[in-house]
């Protein structure tokens, strides 16, 4: 899933990048309103990010234009002003929600999450074959569209990435996935693979999805080569 980043300031953007980018989306970036607008026709994002206060071309009018051209991809409003009319100006304008700075990290992936979900959502209401099907590793059922898993009434919410690398281990079932089809697949072919970063996401993916992290039974370690899933055996009608 593409996102356009339009914020002026460098560092904002770095750290939302970083933020998205950990998340498994594919980023791009825009200084200025006129970048932003140049951006958005050339790749064609699945949502965007988008400052108020830019040079060339400010958010509001950018956001205009954004609607002129699409009225169903996502738009979040980044911006300093809090002023209560800033809010409603820009939700008038077409945008689907609306970040005030400071904000931190978790805000800013519980926002996108919940974006996404409904962007999902839409597709999958507009085409029923965009849907991602569901599917069941042991006794946790995973929703691609709706970025979760559930284990009876627990709700566990999953970034991209995350959802990315459980699919791939399902699909692969009783196969030891090696470390670069997890990157290729999950990560793309562009990333510079890092074991690290590898092994801390699946440390914090098995946090949430394991009943007891330390004994895996989902995401299991083949030493030397990577991870597994190893569907549970059927019971013995004997």
């Amino acid at each position: 899933m593409k996102i356009l980043v339009a914020e002026d300031d460098r560092l904002t953007r770095r750290g939302l990048v970083e933020v998205l980018e950990a998340e498994g989306y594919q980023t791009f970036q825009a200084a200025d309103g006129a970048e932003a607008l140049e951006l958005f026709d050339r790749v064609a994002p699945d949502l965007v990010c988008l400052d108020i206060m830019m040079p060339v071309i400010d958010g509001y009018e950018v956001c205009r234009r954004l609607r002129a051209r699409s009225e169903s991809v996502p738009v979040i409003f980044i911006s300093a002003k809090s002023e209560e009319i800033d809010t409603v100006v820009g939700l008038e304008l077409g945008a689907d929600d609306f970040l005030t700075k400071p904000f931190g990290i978790r805000e800013v992936v519980a926002r996108i999450r919940a974006v996404t979900r409904r962007f999902r959502a839409a597709q999958a209401g507009a085409d029923p074959t965009a849907a991602a099907a569901p599917f069941v590793m042991a006794d946790l059922e995973v929703l691609p569209d709706e970025l979760r898993a559930r284990r009876g009434a627990t709700v566990i919410d999953l970034s991209l990435r995350e959802v990315a690398i459980l699919r791939l281990l399902h699909d692969q079932a009783g196969k030891a996935v090696d470390r670069n089809t997890l990157f290729n697949v999950c990560w793309g072919v562009d990333y510079l693979p890092s074991s690290r970063t590898l092994d801390q996401t699946i440390s914090q993916l098995r946090k949430r999805v394991e009943l007891d992290p330390k004994t895996p039974h989902i995401i299991t370690t083949v030493h030397g080569v990577g991870y597994r899933y190893q569907p549970p055996e059927p019971p013995d009608d004997r």
